[in-house]
């Protein structure tokens, strides 16, 4: 895809990984609509990237918003290119321990998020001439899992499987779909996780230059699944 002009929507936008996306997208002079609910860092964003990032504060887990938020912004042949479903929430917690909201805080962002803003943006989609792409972020614990990650874990399968069937079901209606499995990332995510950062981690960064080379892949390659994982994860 060739990204000049093209428009994106990215989920969690306000920070970490999606405002890594945020920022290499619009350089290449991508439209980026950047969903978060903090109002305050997507201004800032806003304020950072310029006129071609649009911030929206919205919560993704009401389907009610997410539906109206497409009615209102994508009309009249008006559609996004481009949907990277990042936004992510993670906690860990032995399974009789994790609060049972938690476990409900995570189903809803990590699967119930996801779902709804690809439900909308499909049907635009298959109405562009155009191809598209959709990438979900998953994660390592998508793939394997560990003590303490079960609730987590099964959003992220869950994220990998719903990628699978979707791509399967999309591929020849030109749109792609990925599932984009990062390892430990050095943000804030994982610091609310109750995890240290430490220096081999991921950096967001030059995630978000895999994902823009992903984007960038001719229209007929299809990264389908794709697992990063830090070398040294440990040191």
């Amino acid at each position: 895809m060739f990204l000049e002009n093209k428009t994106a929507i990215v989920t969690g936008a306000s920070s970490g990984l999606g405002a890594a996306i945020a920022r290499q997208l619009t350089k290449l002079q991508v439209r980026v609509f950047g969903l978060a609910r903090s109002s305050g860092k997507l201004n800032k964003m806003e304020t950072e990237l310029g006129n071609l990032f649009f911030p929206v504060t919205l919560d993704i887990t009401n389907q009610a918003a997410v539906s109206e938020w497409f009615g209102q912004t994508f009309n009249d042949g008006y559609s996004p290119d481009i949907l990277i479903n990042n936004a992510g929430a993670g906690i860990f917690g032995k399974i009789e321990e994790l609060p049972l909201e938690q476990w409900k805080q995570m189903m809803d962002t990590n699967i119930n998020g996801m779902y709804f803003l690809t439900r909308e943006v499909v049907p635009l989609m298959k109405a562009n001439a155009e191809s598209s792409h959709i990438i979900n972020v998953g994660s390592i614990l998508g793939k394997t899992s560990g003590m303490t990650k079960s609730a987590y874990s099964t959003t992220k399968f869950g994220v990998q499987g719903f990628s699978e069937a979707l791509f399967k079901e999309l591929r020849f209606s030109n749109i792609k779909v990925t599932c984009f499995n990062p390892g430990s990332i050095d943000t804030h995510f994982f610091e609310e996780s109750g995890i240290e950062s430490h220096a081999n981690m991921l950096q967001p960064d030059d995630l978000a230059e895999m994902i823009v080379h992903i984007l960038q892949t001719p229209d007929n390659f299809l990264v389908n699944d794709m697992t990063v994982r830090p070398l040294d994860p440990r040191s």
